[in-house]
């Protein structure tokens, strides 16, 4: 069964050969790898009140919300102070090592907080695991690493928030099943066993095993993507190629570029001293092979790797564009983090029976049960799904990414001043504006983020700096989303105290509106590619060496000598010149 899946999946792929088709199967690899971490992270959250609780540090019930808080805050805050060094490491050790490694961070995290029985331990392994992931920032250069198309970035970017919210419908289903396994499910786990004294343990292991999976996945078929290191010998794939051939009778195929770093250059010097002298050419051997890949950014990688060392060089880095974006994103993280902390609260208060005094004056929810309330996330994150990879493409290629990036900034905020006054609606009209709301968010959310993403991939000067820029944008981000649910608490609780229920959202609509107008200064800047486009005029000094085009797919191909490519100059003209 899985072979034929394979099989299917290779057929759907065969264009996947040539260089400029969307890297569909790296993409596959890499979302293996990122749907472990949503599972991982968002299963916490149903049993979060229940693991504090069984703490016994809370005297008044209202502050369990408090201490849950305080453990989404330390993975972000821990997260925001490792961001930029994470970006700096995968810049000089590449991507692959740095994105397996925030796996086993995360697999490490989440063992320490199974075992957890207080309140500092289940926070110090929060921090444990947003200290040693940074991955967020790194998933986004590797993808900019890997779409080297700019029509193929609306597709791409949308994939890894697709699988994230994947995950987080999954997680939460699995961290709520699994969790007190002895209470739940008494007739499998028997009392006494390690899962009573640790009630919290199951779902965790499982969330281990699974980043297990990641890690494996990673390891065996993940490419190094940057530009100086995907020429390395890796095991892992070589590995991965073997156990795909005996198991499928396929292979992911390993890189040209690899095997003649690895088989050929030694032998480089022998087949250039068998062509006569003063016609010599590359064009027979594998070296030259990588002509195409090679990153032609003004910038080169000599300069980009002195640049990212800090100084004069790091504020050349940071450029007027890619700093635009980056508080775009902060902004963006501060107010969506804010109306997702808001909305469960507002759907969750009691209905108030005080008299509005229009036109801000009034107060109240809707009293809902948790069960409709979940109810209502799960067809949020459906339709985010569908969102994310329908509807976020269609757009960006329509408008541009910018256009589509303003646009959303400029109507969310009558979003923010909309949903507090949904509380006066007739009662037969109240989940249906929730519903219209809880879309029309989850929309503008599946376009905005990923915008950023491909705004900030081409806005970085250089390629090989792109794991420094989306670290610093990761930290930045991180920052925001700590701040943010703190923040929005006081907001809101003074709001409440005053009768004014909308405060909170309310100054999240200003917030927004900031990020808004500082759109308004950021360019849509051309993208940067690995290779140049057939547009391009090629390079014309040394035609001896690029007489032939020679491709990394075409070894089967008969292929001319240099003598002969040399036969067809027509020097004569050369010389009457």
């Amino acid at each position: 069964m899985l072979g034929t899946v394979w099989r299917t999946y290779e057929r759907l792929l065969r264009k996947d050969k040539t260089q400029d088709s969307f890297p569909a199967r790296q993409l596959f690899v890499l979302a293996l790898c990122r749907i472990c971490e949503p599972i991982a992270f968002m299963s916490i959250f149903p049993y979060a009140y229940r693991m504090i609780e069984s703490f016994n540090i809370a005297t008044d019930p209202d502050h369990i919300s408090i201490y849950a808080g305080m453990l989404i805050t330390a993975f972000a805050f821990a997260e925001f102070s490792t961001g930029i060094v994470w970006g700096r490491i995968s810049d000089r050790v590449g991507r692959k090592p740095v994105l397996i490694f925030g796996l086993m961070g995360t697999a490490l995290s989440m063992i320490i907080f199974g075992f957890a029985t207080n309140l500092q331990t289940a926070i110090i392994a929060r921090a444990v695991g947003g200290l040693l992931n940074g991955n967020v920032g790194v998933l986004q250069t590797t993808v900019a690493e890997l779409v080297t198309v700019k029509e193929h970035q609306p597709r791409a970017y949308s994939i890894m928030p697709f699988v994230w919210c994947l995950g987080s419908i999954i997680g939460p289903v699995m961290g709520g099943a699994l969790a007190q396994p002895c209470t739940a499910y008494p007739w499998l786990f028997n009392q006494g066993s390690i899962f009573e004294t640790y009630p919290f343990l199951l779902p965790n292991l499982v969330c281990v095993v699974i980043l297990i999976f990641g890690i494996a996945i990673g390891i065996l078929f993940l490419e190094e993507t940057h530009a100086d290191k995907r020429h390395r010998s890796d095991w892992g794939r070589r590995l991965g190629n073997v156990l795909l051939q005996k198991a499928l009778g396929t292979t992911f195929g390993f890189p040209a570029e690899a095997k003649s770093s690895i088989c050929y250059d030694d032998h480089a010097s022998s087949i250039e001293d068998e062509q006569p002298p003063g016609y010599r050419s590359t064009e027979g051997s594998p070296r030259i092979l990588s002509v195409s890949r090679i990153d032609l950014s003004p910038q080169s990688d000599v300069e980009s790797r002195q640049s990212s060392r800090g100084g004069q060089g790091f504020i050349n880095i940071l450029n007027k564009q890619v700093i635009l974006v980056i508080v775009a994103y902060g902004v963006l993280a501060y107010h969506s983090v804010s109306f997702d902390i808001l909305m469960p609260l507002f759907l969750s208060e009691p209905v108030s029976h005080e008299k509005p005094q229009l036109p801000f004056k009034f107060s109240g929810g809707f009293a809902m049960s948790t069960k409709t309330i979940g109810f209502m996330m799960a067809v949020q994150g459906v339709y985010s799904m569908v969102a994310q990879l329908f509807l976020f493409p269609f757009l960006v290629r329509r408008l541009g990414t910018l256009r589509t990036f303003r646009f959303v900034l400029l109507v969310w905020p009558l979003l923010y001043f909309i949903v507090p006054y949904l509380v006066l609606l007739p009662c037969q009209l109240q989940k249906l504006g929730i519903y219209a709301c809880l879309i029309v968010k989850i929309t503008f959310h599946v376009i905005a983020f990923p915008s950023t993403a491909i705004l900030i991939a081409n806005a970085a000067p250089s390629k090989s700096v792109l794991g420094l820029i989306n670290g610093v944008a990761a930290s930045v981000a991180c920052l925001a989303r700590a701040l943010g649910p703190t923040t929005t608490g006081f907001f809101h609780t003074a709001g409440l105290k005053m009768g004014y229920n909308g405060l909170a959202w309310w100054i999240g609509g200003i917030v927004c509106a900031i990020g808004a107008f500082e759109s308004i200064w950021m360019e849509e800047v051309e993208g940067r590619t690995d290779r140049p486009c057939e547009e391009e005029e090629q390079p014309v000094c040394e035609p001896l060496l690029h007489t032939l085009s020679v491709d990394s797919s075409a070894d089967d191909l008969p292929r001319r000598g240099s003598l002969d490519s040399v036969e067809e100059l027509d020097l004569s003209k050369a010389v009457k010149a």
